[in-house]
């Protein structure tokens, strides 16, 4: 079983999280090394050799986006409705409009529960990107 690092995972999942770009990255299910791959050419530092058959799914496994593992809006209704249920009704008006998150995050700051939400999150990714591993056969290390 590859072990894949668990910082460089993290990372990859942001890169094609990315609305901007069309990114890439994929985990080499032997080795466990990330490639990543921009749909802007003058985005990586250093244009790495990607493998001819970096699509073929027995030896290499796209890395998910946060929506795919409910790291999106969803996982921002799980926390309000855990830890600010007296709100719920206003995020969900907050995330129908542009700029959903810089509001989020100034209510989190007024209920002082920015530092809360930081954690809540970190401990969800770190859970779906372990579910994540297991399901492709991967093992995640620190």
């Amino acid at each position: 079983m590859a072990t894949v690092n668990r910082n460089d995972l993290e990372n990859a999942m942001e890169w094609v999280s990315s609305d901007i770009l069309d990114n890439e990255a994929y985990v080499c299910r032997d080795s466990g090394k990330i490639y990543w791959i921009s749909g802007d050419p003058g985005m990586l530092d250093e244009e790495e050799e990607i493998p001819d058959d970096i699509e073929d799914s027995d030896k290499f496994v796209p890395v998910p986006d946060k929506r795919y593992l409910d790291l999106g809006s969803q996982l921002v209704f799980d926390f309000t409705e855990q830890n600010m249920p007296q709100h719920y009704d206003q995020v969900r008006g907050i995330f129908r409009r542009r700029g959903a998150y810089g509001r989020f995050k100034d209510l989190l700051d007024r209920q002082d529960k920015l530092e809360t939400w930081y954690a809540f999150s970190d401990e969800q990714e770190t859970k779906a990107l372990e579910e994540w591993c297991k399901d492709e056969g991967l093992q995640l290390t620190p």
